[in-house]
């Protein structure tokens, strides 16, 4: 017998699970440096156990309401907006998890903002106390980001005048803003693409990685994705060239967005335009964009040289596993080309992406939201780095354009993995840990099990 569903039941569960993140949080965050405790401390334990309590309530609510979606009478968008809501509110005023990013944007908007080159230097250039909250990796480190969102987080420091705690909150109220503008274009997206909105919601913006990530984590990818998002919903109506203008401004968030570009270009031309007349606006609008954010924002081009920024050595993606793997080999071997592994395998995995897109776009480019969820997707699986929240960069337009429910299965399942790589304190996991962890997850799943029990007994009982 199957469990009853519905949409208050699944509202519940979410709630229960975002509010045991976010107060787990307030002990196994990404706390501030001053109120960090040891990981070895039983209130840090504790929390740890309660995050992850939280992810696997909140998977669990996620894929309850993936049922009912797919079910005879699924919810209405409006509906699960609210839910989206709800499940967000206790994220609101949680510390920072699964990430110390957040400081670092503070400390570069700190940076423009005292008219310091955040493309040479990185943070400990500004020292005092928001430096020292940056993780120690990246405080050498120039910043990676475009004019558009150094210049947002500029103006939130001249605001919050340095304070930490209301930077915080107005850093994760810029990503609730993304995520906002995420949730009002994928309905329109989704109609164009021929899908349904409601799954379409539920898959991009209800998904875990989104309130883990783009919300609990405040990450500058939800304006991105809000931008692009917005920006193809333009360039499907009557305004192509305010559509360029709004994804140029999302590839001055951060630069995978520019491969929106490509998407707007095709939808003018499957609109009716010729190739030149949809090409040439379409480039002028992004160049001016461009040159009219830089000097806006007063950073310069150094963004430019800036895509190059080094990558964690810790960092998991592809290319650089098998770039270590490699790197052994030779060094087992004793060859002297053993340095020139990972830079070798990151090489290829650029090379590969950009064939990958090309392939895409000529098999897709009847389907352009879809072909370009696609090729962020070959970008951040074939990059030189990946993060759990680099899946939503494809995710996002494939959860819009799918063209199957096969497809839309096998990405949520990639998403239920993803949600439970990373520890809510940013860092990387021990043995100890990683067994608090999986015992927080654990009990979860011990808990819904007991509980869908408690749901079949009154059925059981009249059934017999």
């Amino acid at each position: 017998m199957a469990f009853p569903v519905d949409l208050r039941r699944c509202q519940i569960l979410g709630l229960a699970g975002t509010s045991c993140l976010a107060l787990g949080g307030e002990t196994a965050g990404a706390l501030p440096v001053a109120d960090l405790l040891h990981p070895a401390s039983a209130r840090a334990a504790l929390g740890l156990v309660g995050v992850y309590f939280g992810v696997v309530l909140l998977i669990a609510a996620w894929v309850l309401l993936g049922r009912l979606v797919r079910g005879p009478r699924p919810p209405a968008p409006r509906a699960l907006l609210l839910v989206l809501a709800a499940w967000a509110a206790p994220l609101l005023l949680a510390p920072p998890l699964f990430s110390r990013d957040v400081y670092s944007y503070l400390a570069q908007g700190a940076m423009v903002q005292a008219h310091m080159d955040v493309y040479a230097h990185g943070p400990s250039r500004l020292g005092g106390p928001l430096a020292g909250e940056v993780a120690p990796l990246w405080r050498h480190t120039g910043a990676p980001y475009g004019p558009v969102f150094l210049a947002v987080a500029a103006a939130l420091s001249g605001l919050t005048r340095g304070e930490l705690p209301a930077g915080l909150f107005g850093m994760r109220l810029v990503a609730l803003t993304g995520v906002a503008l995420m949730a009002a274009a994928l309905p329109r997206l989704a109609r164009h693409s021929g899908a349904d909105p409601a799954a379409a919601l539920w898959l991009g913006v209800l998904n875990p990685l989104v309130l883990l990530h783009l919300v609990a984590g405040a990450h500058n990818d939800a304006v991105m994705l809000g931008l692009l998002g917005v920006g193809l919903v333009a360039a499907l109506g009557r305004w192509p060239v305010l559509g360029a203008v709004l994804v140029t401004l999302a590839a001055l968030v951060k630069a995978p967005a520019v491969l929106g570009l490509a998407a707007v270009v095709v939808l003018q031309v499957r609109a009716g335009r010729s190739p030149a007349r949809a090409l040439v606006p379409t480039t002028v609008a992004a160049a001016a964009t461009t040159v009219a954010a830089t000097a806006a924002a007063g950073t310069g081009y150094g963004w430019v040289g800036a895509l190059n920024t080094p990558v964690s050595p810790r960092n998991w993606a592809l290319t650089t596993l098998l770039g270590r793997a490699t790197q052994a080999l030779l060094e087992h071997l004793g060859s002297d080309l053993a340095p020139m592994a990972v830079p070798a395998w990151h090489t290829l995995g650029i090379l590969t992406a950009v064939v990958a897109i090309v392939l895409i776009w000529l098999r897709l480019r009847l389907r352009p939201v879809y072909a370009l969820g696609l090729s962020l997707a070959a970008v951040a699986a074939l990059g030189p780095a990946i993060r759990p929240w680099y899946a939503l960069w494809g995710l996002f337009l494939i959860a819009a354009a799918a063209p199957s429910t096969s497809v839309r299965h096998r990405t949520a399942a990639v998403t239920g993995v993803l949600t439970l790589c990373v520890l809510p304190s940013g860092g990387q996991a021990d043995t100890g840990q990683f067994v608090l962890a999986v015992s927080g997850g654990a009990l979860a799943v011990v808990v819904l099990f007991q509980a869908h029990q408690a749901q079949l007994a009154p059925a059981l009982g009249r059934a017999a």
